[in-house]
């Protein structure tokens, strides 16, 4: 029996052979479509760019499991693909994430809940990490810098469906929700970025 869990998605989203960006979307059977979403296959249809904030920091470690850094916030994996605007993947492509903690907090002397890494063969990359905390005048988010190799960095946000501060939050787009699944031990997101 096929449990319900994050290791089970990120099992089953490793496990996808590298096709069409339309047959990716089966893997999201259980979640609603997003038909805003921006797809690679619309033609210059890139990510949407967002400001990186006040709390950004260079120099994060290589980690894909920023988990501990908060052993009592909530879990989710978030994973996706980079994609150039044709849906061909992008290996090799940089992919740096930071948040704020379970309590709203963005660590500024360290780099606790800030890592980066390196998309796979097939453009694949993920984070084990935990859902942030809201924090006055904004609505629940993730930060992301992405590049291809020798591209320019795109810099954007990640944002949670069925937030009620989306709406109210300037930087807050549609296209830039991920796509989210409950399983038995915290959620799963994914996003797939086109640079």
């Amino acid at each position: 029996m096929l449990l319900n869990t994050r290791r089970s998605f990120l099992t089953a989203f490793l496990a996808l052979p590298l096709i069409d960006a339309a047959r990716r979307k089966a893997f999201a059977q259980t979640a609603p479509e997003l038909p805003l979403t921006r797809a690679c296959n619309d033609g210059d249809e890139r990510t949407l760019e967002r400001e990186a904030g006040p709390f950004f920091k260079p120099n994060s470690p290589l980690n894909s499991d920023l988990y501990p850094d908060a052993p009592g916030g909530e879990r989710i994996t978030v994973a996706g693909f980079v994609l150039d605007n044709r849906c061909r993947p992008l290996a090799g492509s940089l992919v740096e994430i930071w948040h704020a903690d379970e309590n709203g907090d963005y660590d500024t002397v360290g780099f606790r809940l800030r890592g980066h890494q390196f998309t796979d063969a097939q453009g694949r990359w993920w984070f084990n990490t935990i859902v942030p905390a809201l924090y006055p005048g904004r609505t629940r988010h993730f930060h992301f810098k992405v590049q291809r190799p020798g591209g320019r960095v795109l810099t954007t946000q990640l944002y949670f469906p069925g937030e009620p501060g989306n709406a109210r939050d300037r930087l807050f787009h549609e296209t830039l929700l991920l796509e989210l699944r409950d399983t038995d031990d915290g959620g799963f997101g994914q996003f797939d970025f086109v640079v």
